[in-house]
């Protein structure tokens, strides 16, 4: 009866971890995309970045704000080959 239960519990819990990096990797896919304005072409986002003083890939928490750091923010360090696009192995594959 123990060995049911502990397995139960373990099968929630794993369905929970699940559920919750699905519903992470949504959040972070829906930031990547650009807001749609009323005529269905890509406008403005939402969705605003400001230069707070971080530098790497691993301080951002998507391609798109890495992109505006690149572009906006002095002394990043997030574009090793120096083509234009950051965090090409983390973020903007």
């Amino acid at each position: 009866m123990r060995l049911l239960v502990l397995a139960l519990l373990l099968f929630g819990a794993w369905k929970g971890y699940e559920h919750y990096q699905a519903k992470k990797i949504s959040a972070m896919k829906r930031a990547e995309q650009p807001a749609l304005n009323f005529s269905g072409k890509p406008g403005p986002s939402t969705v605003s970045f400001s230069c707070d003083g971080r530098k790497y890939c691993s301080q951002m928490t998507s391609c798109a704000e890495a992109t505006y750091f690149l572009k906006n923010c002095p002394g990043v360090k997030m574009d090793g080959n120096n083509d234009g696009v950051p965090c090409e192995q983390q973020w903007c594959r």
